[in-house]
């Protein structure tokens, strides 16, 4: 008696593309040397250009008031007739402008919130220093690494001439912050990650099946009793299981040389990447059902993958990026990932922070892929 699921045909097929990928020595390198040397790379020295707006958090035990004359830098504020507002988030903030004819204007926001949500948001890269006061001088809390948190020193050091402001020694009041969680460095790999699952998908499901109409060896497939189901799920599998051993490898050698670590849930960072895998691997079932020309399913795999790939904070925060476009910015599956990878890695997330976005992420994978498998074409 037949079983209408052919388990054993199944398990040959995922064999069988397996052996194809390892015996591809670009696989090696592009799926887990490459990105080892972005990581090495990018981590020990990270340069950005300078934007035109920087976020600064300002910590305070008790919320700012108009009429309070208390703190130095609410002095500098008053003296100044810097106004004050508040943002989409409820914060007080303090918005001053730096003019430069050559380099251009540049904006700092000073942000009023709590320590706590102050390290949430120099975790997530929105901001790169936090100003705190203690017995009227300030400190300054920022990675040293990060050229850019740099910078913002060494203009508003120079900004707060008010003279409660001035009494600070040659060796200025810097509190490094080189904990594990605020390093650029583990903004980076969490980010890695979730790109390497999207280009490893998109190249190596999409532009197989493509590839594989493109020379007929699809057509040949039709005359055998395989099920297109089956032969759409053993290239999924052995993708993923292929993204588990480099993204694997990635964070051993990371952990190895940074220290980075998973503050989080691991069984919730293997549900957010595992959903995904899922969505990437709908999308590009989706994507390869019918052309059969690599030429097109080359500008197909781009146009999903390289605007993703600029916008979604793989590299830096998308959060720099104008505010109006951010919510379109989170709606992107790679943006859900790498929030999602990051928040376990640094922000210790568990199931409760990760679960609807993986949701959508996998019901986006599970739409995409049915739909896809409805229209597929062998040639």
């Amino acid at each position: 008696m037949n079983s209408p699921i052919r388990y054993r045909q199944l398990i040959q097929l995922i064999l069988a593309h397996l052996r194809q990928i390892i015996r591809e020595p670009g696989v090696l390198f592009w799926g887990i040397i490459f990105p080892i040397l972005m990581s090495l790379g990018l981590g020990f020295a990270f340069t950005k250009k300078a934007d035109v707006y920087r976020d600064v958090a300002w910590v305070k035990e008790q919320p700012a008031r108009a009429d309070s004359s208390g703190s130095a830098l609410e002095i500098f504020l008053k003296d100044h007739q810097i106004k004050r507002s508040s943002d989409k988030d409820g914060d007080i903030c303090y918005r001053i402008t730096l003019p430069d004819d050559k380099l251009g204007n540049t904006t700092y926001t000073v942000r009023v919130m709590e320590w706590k949500k102050a390290m949430v948001l120099l975790k997530r890269g929105n901001i790169t220093i936090i100003l705190d006061e203690k017995n009227g001088r300030l400190e300054y809390h920022f990675d040293p690494m990060n050229p850019d948190a740099q910078l913002i020193y060494l203009k508003l050091s120079g900004l707060f001439t008010n003279p409660a402001l001035l009494q600070r020694p040659s060796n200025p009041d810097i509190r490094p912050m080189t904990i594990t969680g605020t390093r650029y460095i583990d903004f980076l790999v969490p980010g890695l990650i979730a790109m390497g699952v999207m280009m490893s998908i998109m190249w190596g499901v999409s532009y197989e099946i493509i590839d594989n109409r493109a020379k007929k060896l699809l057509r040949r497939m039709v005359a055998t009793p395989m099920k297109k189901s089956y032969y759409l799920i053993a290239l999924i599998t052995v993708r993923i299981g292929m993204n588990f051993i480099e993204s694997g490898l990635l964070f051993l050698f990371t952990w190895i040389v940074f220290g980075i670590q998973v503050q989080g849930s691991v069984p919730a960072l293997i549900t957010i990447f595992m959903a995904g895998n899922i969505a990437f691997a709908g999308i590009a079932i989706f994507m390869s059902s019918h052309t059969a020309k690599t030429e097109i399913g080359n500008g197909l795999i781009n146009l999903v993958s390289m605007p993703m790939m600029v916008l979604s904070g793989i590299f830096f925060s998308y959060h720099n990026f104008p505010e109006w476009s951010t919510s379109i910015i989170r709606a992107f599956p790679l943006t859900m990932l790498a929030d999602g990878v990051r928040s376990v890695f640094i922000e210790g997330a568990g199931f409760t922070e990760i679960a609807i976005p993986s949701l959508i992420m996998a019901g986006t994978g599970t739409i995409f892929f049915i739909a896809g498998l409805k229209i597929f074409k062998w040639h």
